[in-house]
């Protein structure tokens, strides 16, 4: 649970490469500078354990499209397409080559911030080589493939979203996510903003973990930014 997250960016634009490196640190995560595709291919060819790519299509060189053709289908890291090319036919053709996700610039930090852990989550979740898929924090003991919960050793009974929600928070232990994140790795949704679903998931959530341990405190809130698991 506690492998380094290496995210490599693919951008030949230095003030939108620095401003993603910035805020992929700023998450806790490591972040690697690319400025053309072939760059992108060397730093892919000399180390293997890149976590996911974030990729501009207009590159000098060899362009995105071309290095997403190179790294193949059976590729083992997710990449996340960021690009001002914002026509249909484009994003459905990336997609169709093998691009994970699609986002058009000008970009939200927030939205690109919540795709990168939600796709993070799923490949690590596809990828886990411990059968059992399963996640431990202090006493709480989740079960990714029965969807159960057990709290001090006893069973906790938690709605699909309030799973979502505490599987992102025990997948990341020391990582702060926004209501955004949560919201939309819960629902898989757009997050609309002003909306208190994630306050309410998160108070019920609480609740039945302190009815399971009232001596234990598990999630915090970090005022400002979000929330993330107790140290």
């Amino acid at each position: 649970m506690n492998a380094i997250v290496k995210i490599l960016v693919v951008e030949d634009d230095n003030e939108i490469n620095k401003l993603l490196c910035e805020m992929i640190t700023r998450s806790g995560y490591v972040a690697q500078s690319a400025y053309s595709g072939t760059e992108a291919l060397l730093y892919l060819a000399k180390e293997r354990e890149w976590s996911m790519v974030l990729l501009d299509l207009m590159l000098p060189g060899l362009s995105g499209e071309e290095l997403l053709q190179q790294l193949g289908p059976d590729r083992k890291l997710p990449v996340i397409i960021i690009s001002a090319k914002g026509e249909q036919q484009s994003k459905v053709a990336v997609l169709r080559m093998g691009a994970d996700d699609y986002i058009t610039k000008p970009f939200d930090v927030e939205e690109v911030l919540a795709r990168i852990d939600i796709h993070l989550g799923r490949y690590r979740r596809v990828a886990a080589p411990d059968p059992i898929r399963q996640l431990t924090y202090k006493d709480i003991h989740l079960n990714i493939d029965t969807k159960m919960v057990s709290v001090n050793g006893s069973d906790v009974v938690l709605t699909a979203r309030e799973f979502a929600v505490l599987e992102l928070l025990m997948s990341y232990p020391k990582k702060v996510f926004t209501k955004q994140n949560l919201f939309e790795a819960a629902s898989g949704e757009a997050y609309l903003g002003d909306d208190n679903t994630i306050t309410v998931h998160m108070s019920n959530l609480r609740k039945k973990l302190a009815q399971a341990n009232p001596e234990a405190e598990y999630i915090e809130t970090i005022w400002g930014m979000g929330y993330r698991l107790k140290g």
